[in-house]
């Protein structure tokens, strides 16, 4: 990892099995923005895990909240930025996890004034 990158805040099996893809997919997830909040699903931490196998990706999203009227846009925006930056085939699996505001990218949240 670059010096001037920081340690991701969330984790992904792909960080440790295929560092370079992982870091593609997460610049690549900057450009997915919440229309409602302005901010990309890296900041909020919306992207929960990716698992690189068997030439697919795979992707365990969350949204902020459950019936989030841009979460099928984003999702499918998801998958077709996993597919551009990855070269393999992507799907997104939508978890169930309830999102909350401690999820987000350091110093994001300091922004709204929440921490």
């Amino acid at each position: 990892m670059p010096e001037n990158e920081t340690v991701p805040k969330v984790l992904w099996e792909a960080d440790s099995t295929h560092p370079p893809e992982a870091a593609k997919l997460r610049q690549a997830f900057r450009e997915v923005v919440d229309p409602e909040l302005g901010l990309n699903i890296i900041e909020l931490g919306l992207v929960r895990q990716v698992t690189i196998a068997d030439g697919e990706i795979d992707m365990k999203m969350i949204l902020t909240t459950p019936f989030c009227p841009y979460g099928p846009a984003m999702i499918d925006m998801t998958r077709a930025k996993a597919e551009q930056a990855g070269g393999l085939t992507a799907r997104v699996e939508l978890s169930p996890e309830p999102w909350d505001p401690s999820m987000m990218e350091e110093g994001v949240g300091a922004d709204w004034g929440l921490f």
